[in-house]
């Protein structure tokens, strides 16, 4: 099975596809009326919080993605795409997005900044996939799902790493950094 007979199998079965993602702003509804105000970044709740918006931008990202490979790279016709598959899992991602954030800061959920990094590692690894499919450097690309998927996984492992390299803390360093200017050792 290929990765668009899954996607065309999830848009022939439209009623699970709706109510498992449907379900997900419901109950983020559900949890942020169940608590007073303010004690969303408390225990219990922050961590149905985070599984939450896991739960959503998962799938949002993927459709998010899917939708631009499918605009930019294989240029389809965005109107003829499944708005179940291509549309919906955004919309939902959305949607509790702004339900949580309506009741807690996205600072007390657990794991955002992550998910948020990686947000942006994969708008970033898209982008350059992008401007190097447009620019026909990488050649033999031929606009596969498979090629983008591991050419942006590439991308993706070597933003990962240099950001990590830009933003390691002092402590994660290897070989101590020399001091600008020298200092004179003590007499």
């Amino acid at each position: 099975m290929t990765l668009r007979d899954l996607i065309q199998s999830a848009g022939h079965h439209a009623v699970p596809v709706i109510a498992t993602l449907a379900v997900v702003p419901v109950v983020a509804f559900l949890v942020s009326v169940s608590h007073r105000s303010g004690e969303g970044r408390n225990a219990p709740w922050k961590f149905a919080y985070a599984v939450l918006v896991y739960l959503a931008c998962i799938p949002g990202i993927f459709a998010a993605v899917l939708t631009a490979y499918t605009l930019f790279f294989s240029k389809e016709n965005l109107l003829d795409a499944n708005l179940l598959i291509y549309f919906l899992p955004v919309a939902t991602m959305v949607a509790t997005l702004v339900v949580i954030r309506k009741r807690v800061s996205f600072d007390d959920v657990p794991g955002f900044e992550h998910l948020s990094g990686l947000m942006v590692l994969m708008a970033c690894s898209f982008a350059i996939a992008l401007a190097i499919h447009k620019t026909r450097i990488f050649i033999g690309f031929f606009g596969s799902m498979e090629m983008l998927f591991g050419l942006a996984a590439c991308v993706f492992a070597l933003l990962k790493w240099g950001s990590f390299m830009l933003f390691r803390s002092e402590n994660e360093r290897g070989t101590p950094e020399s001091q600008f200017p020298p200092t004179k050792p003590h007499e």
